[in-house]
């Protein structure tokens, strides 16, 4: 569970985070993402504004729980 709530934590911190520096740096932020996703051409479907910054938090931060849950469940059954 520990592991589960630090994950949760650091996911919404690091939404946070990628959030102030698209506000701040886009060209930055789009060139990191660019990068990330192998190079595919995003431009065209880029969204500015931050109507969906509540459901992206929200999201991003259930799924980081979930991967520390998952993750410490199967370090817990690989370490027996």
């Amino acid at each position: 569970m520990a592991m589960a709530n630090a994950a949760g934590l650091l996911g919404a911190i690091y939404f946070i985070g990628c959030w102030v520096i698209a506000g701040i740096l886009p060209d930055l932020y789009k060139a990191i993402f660019v990068s990330w996703m192998h190079m595919i051409e995003v431009s065209s479907l880029w969204k500015t504004g931050s109507s969906s910054f509540l459901l992206g938090f929200v999201s991003f931060t259930v799924v980081s729980w979930v991967t520390g849950w998952l993750f410490a469940w199967f370090y817990n059954k690989f370490a027996k």
